[in-house]
């Protein structure tokens, strides 16, 4: 089984590319207190069906290009709106609270 990660969409600028946001919970070693880092993994998406925000799977391949290892298996969930787009949504469709 290949390495799996999950993480969210912050560029699909390059063809066939996707930029992912991985964050994960590390344990200081003498303080013992968690704290969260990230790293950006470059993933390949055939066909640039994946946009910004959207919560993704990615696994790991064999090397597509000099810094691009791993590719996008599917999509979890999509990008979540703003509570006031979805409040002035709501107004441009004539419902009220």
């Amino acid at each position: 089984m290949k390495r799996q990660l999950t993480g969210k969409i912050v560029s699909d600028k390059m063809a066939k590319t996707a930029v992912v946001l991985v964050w994960r919970v590390k344990e200081h070693s003498k303080y013992h207190r968690r704290y969260r880092v990230s790293k950006k993994y470059k993933a390949h998406d055939e066909k640039n069906e994946f946009k910004i925000g959207d919560v993704v799977v990615i696994e790991e391949c064999r090397p597509m290009s000099s810094d691009k290892r791993w590719r996008v298996v599917e999509k979890i969930a999509e990008e979540a709106q703003e509570p006031a787009a979805r409040e002035s949504e709501k107004q441009e469709a004539g419902e009220d609270k």
